[in-house]
Parts: C-alpha cells; sequence; structure tokens
C-alpha cells in the first residue's frame, strides 16, 4: 500500500511508498469524493511525489542509520513503487530489504527500480496486506519502516500490535505519520480569495475523516503515536521531524507535482468547494493562463514530515 494522512490539520499524502487496497494512505494528490483508491493505478504520480521528496526520506534514513546503525533485515511496510525501499537498501549497503505492498503492480515496480540500481540480490518483495500483519513474513525484522500507511488500516492500534511482534528483540519502527499540511503558494495569490489552500486542507480532512470510518474494521483512535507505541508494547525513544523545502522559483519537476496535486484535489473535492474556488483552480491549472501554476513565478513546496521511533525491548 502507499504512505500518508492525519488529522488535527495534518496533511494526507502517499510518498510513493505504500498501497493496499484496505490499509492505503492517501495523499494529496490522491483526495477522492469517494474513499476508495486504486494505488496501482495511480503509480506514476506516486512516484512521481516519492522522487520529489527523496531529500526528506534521505535525512530520515541518514539519522535511522545513526539509531539503528547494522540491521540485518529492513522492512518497508506499504511500499508502494519501492523508491523508499531502495533508498533504505542503499542507505543500508548491508541489510536485505522486503518490500511489503498488497498491490502486485506496485511491487513490480519495485522489483524494476531493485533491478536497475543492481541491488536485486538482497532485495524482495511480499504481497500483503498491513492490516494482515505482514502476511507470510518469515525472519523477525531488525528496522521497520512504515510512511503513511497506518492510517489506511482500520484497527491501527492493533496493526502497531502487529508490528511489533514482527521485530526482532532491540529492534527499530520508525513510523512516518503527521506533519504540516504542505504548501505550494502564498496565501494570496492575486485571483479568487486569499486562503485556498486552507480551505482545499479543510474539505480534505472530512474526505479523510470518512475513508477512516469507512475502513474494514474501523476504529476511532486518537493519533497520540508515541502512546500508541507504547500501548504496542514499544518503547517510544524520539520523534524528528524533516522538512523539504524547495522555494520559488522551483523546478519543471516540482511544478509538475504541484499541478498534479492540484488536479486531483480540485476532481476529488469539488463537491465540497464553492464555485469560486473551482474557477480559481481551473486557472492554476490552465497551461495557457499567466496565473497558472505553470507559469507564475511563486510556486514552491514546503512540506514537514513527523517519524516517530518505537524500540522492542
Amino acid at each position: 500500500m502507499p504512505h500518508d494522512h492525519n488529522d488535527n490539520g495534518n496533511d494526507h499524502n502517499d510518498n510513493g511508498n505504500d498501497h493496499n487496497d484496505n490499509d492505503h494512505k492517501h495523499d494529496d494528490r490522491h483526495a477522492h469524493s469517494h474513499t476508495h483508491m486504486d494505488f496501482a493505478e495511480m503509480l506514476p504520480l506516486l512516484e512521481q511525489e516519492a522522487e520529489l521528496f527523496t531529500p526528506v526520506y534521505a535525512q530520515a534514513a541518514a539519522w535511522l542509520r545513526d539509531l539503528h546503525p547494522e540491521p540485518e533485515l529492513i522492512v518497508d511496510a506499504g511500499s508502494g513503487p519501492g523508491v523508499i525501499s531502495c533508498l533504505l537498501a542503499d542507505t543500508f549497503p548491508q541489510a536485505r530489504v522486503v518490500a511489503v505492498d498488497g498491490a502486485e503492480p506496485l511491487l513490480e515496480r519495485a522489483r524494476a527500480r531493485a533491478a536497475r540500481l543492481g541491488i536485486t540480490d538482497r532485495f524482495s518483495t511480499l504481497e500483503a496486506e498491513l492490516a494482515d500483519g505482514l502476511g507470510d513474513l518469515e525472519y523477525p525484522v531488525d528496522l521497520l519502516w512504515a510512511s503513511r500507511s497506518l492510517h489506511h488500516v482500520g484497527d491501527q492500534r492493533g496493526a502497531l500490535a502487529g508490528f511489533a511482534d514482527r521485530l526482532a528483540p532491540g529492534g527499530t519502527l520508525a513510523l512516518l505519520e503527521g506533519g504540516l499540511p504542505s504548501r505550494y503558494l502564498p496565501r494570496d495569490i492575486g485571483i479568487g480569495r486569499p486562503g485556498l489552500q486552507s480551505r482545499l486542507d479543510a474539505v480534505q480532512e472530512e474526505w479523510f475523516a470518512r475513508m477512516r470510518a469507512e475502513l474494514p474494521g474501523a476504529v476511532e483512535e486518537t493519533e497520540d503515536w508515541p502512546a500508541l507505541l507504547t500501548a504496542a508494547g514499544l518503547r517510544h525513544s524520539v520523534t524528528r521531524s524533516f522538512l523539504l523545502d524547495l522555494p520559488a522559483p522551483v523546478s519543471e519537476e516540482a511544478r509538475a507535482f504541484v499541478a498534479t496535486v492540484l488536479g486531483h484535489r480540485r476532481e476529488g473535492l469539488a463537491d465540497g468547494l464553492d464555485a469560486d474556488d473551482l474557477a480559481t483552480l481551473d486557472r492554476l491549472l490552465d497551461p495557457d493562463d499567466k496565473e497558472s501554476v505553470y507559469q507564475r513565478p511563486d510556486v514552491f513546496v514546503l512540506v514537514a514530515q513527523t517519524v516517530y521511533v518505537g524500540v522492542k525491548a
């Protein structure tokens, strides 16, 4: 399954790192008026985000290497197309890496990426739903990475307990959930009413609440991740946030990503937006409009993501 969401005003995104029908994250780009997402269908978009966000994941991986320098087995729970799985393999060259996801087309792409990078001798995939406790994984895990995938499991507390059971003694669970809403434009962009992104966030939060409520076995849970790690039998050791700061003017890749995000929000959240905001989005997405994200000079990407670490005694 892919990776990203949470309540309390935090961003809900997939980062190219986790996908399953019943335990998928949602991402700025994946907002829809319905709550089911076909992550395999969104594969190009997942890769687009994960590759753009690679500096954030590289920072997090280097930090985890300092915390747990020599893991033998790493699992990427909700790996999606394997961008982060392969980054973890690069960061920990002595480790075996298993990419776990519920969508085989995404795992196929992960295997192809590993082949291009020459790491197939220590890279494998496993098709499994996170709600099922990582399926047929045979060995205890030294480092388990779960990026914005847990919130796509109905019983998050139960899933965390399943993750903890899979860890070797002294093993580390790194849970990326939360952070802050991503920002791509100034509050006042000169067209429409100021505060467009804040209003988009509010509508998306309502979508996210519906998505959570409709998951199989959904359980309401306060998103106190350190407390949930402790409840799963782990020692919450540290929390750290990582920043992706791509100031204006951005690269063409970043500009394309922003257009993708806004396009999916325009499509998926239309029922919750007023006519003025829809008209503003249409202008922002029109390549021929000088006010569009394709042409305006003030487009940026600012993202903060938070990782919670638990250690098994």
